[in-house]
């Protein structure tokens, strides 16, 4: 592919490229000399998964590694102890070593499902953050000014809305420009809550006497309410080891709105494909349906392979097409120790199950209609339930099992 091609096939997606014309030298140059770009990802194992939203920066790396270069992936194993305060209105708790190394190991299995793990380079950025002096803390802040810190947006609205910001929270722009620094990144990509953290790279390496690299930046793939941002503490999110049949079914509940982006950001349909069937939806020539159903057979295709997303669209259109039960589904152990007189309270029922992470949440899944037991829905929250073997339980809608007793 000639420079112009490839730069184009990296812009496909992007929010913005810092300055474009910085990529395309660097491209040109790496033809010319036969050495690859080195393209940096940070990831703070904050959660354990990743979703499709994430998934998003991992296939521009991909499309990156497919062109012959290298990826370089931090695992934030130091600064994630930190916080990234990006796009946060508060404080993030701080986690400890065993969580963040649990998470990071889960992580890690997880990347080669889209990357190409002989072009990947991984790294955990306590190897060197951990070891600086507090006086090498020092010299490296005085690079960079306390204005220059609280342009940032999410600062701003904190001190406006009288919220507290930590100190530490303060230094971690410079601990990920460091990340920059340290594996001398060509490119660095993130979402668009990142350009202020990126960016800063760009500073540092500059002040260190380096060639700044080239800020990538992927917008952010909305949730399954096509509003807020994907995120697994929000609980919209899709993620890339699920079953095939509830990734399917959860790309069928997007609204209608959230089509176009899911098939740019989250698929490699053409985009002049993309267009039609935007078009076809909005003129009547395609049904929203149909649309979807494309969609969610590309993605599952995507991580599962095509038998799979075939017998998942099957199965969608059995049960949510023609109002039957699921051909399999799990069965669900309900302890009968927790049982008075073979009655449960039906949060703690779902709990029990597994279909809610916690009372709270079963009891808003209730709450909304969202809970059936046989095809009756129950929408009091407070009631004790009789249960028995056999009985189907459905908590939304992509969650079946059978109550097994015991």
């Amino acid at each position: 592919m000639t420079v112009e091609e490839q730069f184009e096939l990296l812009k496909r997606g992007t929010a913005e490229i810092v300055p474009e014309q910085a990529l395309k030298d660097k491209l040109e140059r790496s033809m010319k000399d036969g050495e690859p770009l080195r393209v940096k990802l940070g990831i703070d194992p904050t959660a354990p998964d990743i979703h499709l939203g994430f998934a998003v920066v991992l296939r521009k790396l991909r499309q990156f590694q497919d062109l012959g270069h290298n990826v370089v992936l931090i695992v934030g194993d130091f600064t994630a102890g930190i916080g990234d305060p990006s796009g946060r209105s508060e404080t993030r708790p701080v986690l400890s070593a065993d969580q963040i190394r649990a998470n990071a190991e889960t992580f890690t299995e997880q990347f080669w499902r889209i990357l190409d793990k002989s072009r990947t380079e991984l790294v955990f950025n306590g190897d060197w953050l951990g070891k600086m002096s507090f006086g090498d803390v020092v010299r490296e802040a005085s690079r960079v000014t306390v204005a220059r810190v609280l342009e940032r947006d999410d600062f701003q609205k904190r001190m406006n809305e009288s919220r507290p910001i930590g100190l530490h929270e303060l230094l971690y722009p410079i601990a990920q420009a460091l990340d920059s620094v340290e594996i001398r990144a060509d490119v660095e990509i993130g979402g668009t809550d990142q350009k202020f953290n990126i960016l800063m790279g760009r500073d540092l390496q500059e002040a260190h006497g380096m060639e700044p690299q080239v800020g990538l930046f992927m917008p952010i793939l909305p949730g399954l309410d096509g509003v807020q941002k994907m995120s697994k503490s929000l609980g919209n999110y899709i993620g890339i080891n699920e079953p095939p049949n509830e990734m399917f079914g959860k790309v069928m509940s997007i609204p209608d709105s959230a089509m176009a982006t899911y098939f740019e950001l989250a698929t490699d349909v053409p985009l002049d494909e993309v267009c039609a069937i935007e078009e076809g939806v909005a003129d009547g020539t395609i049904h929203p349906m149909d649309a979807k159903k494309r969609l969610a057979y590309k993605i599952t295709k995507m991580y599962h392979g095509e038998e799979a997303a075939q017998k998942a669209k099957t199965e969608f259109e059995r049960v949510f097409s023609q109002r039957e039960l699921p051909t399999e589904m799990p069965d669900v152990v309900i302890p009968a120790d927790i049982l008075k007189d073979g009655k449960i309270w039906l949060p703690k029922l779902l709990v029990a199950a597994g279909m809610a992470g916690s009372n709270n949440e079963a009891k808003r899944l209730i709450e909304q209609g969202a809970v059936t037991i046989d095809d009756e829905c129950i929408t009091d929250s407070s009631v004790d339930v009789e249960i028995r073997d056999g009985q189907v339980l459905r908590a939304g809608k992509f969650k079946f099992g059978r109550i097994r007793i015991g």
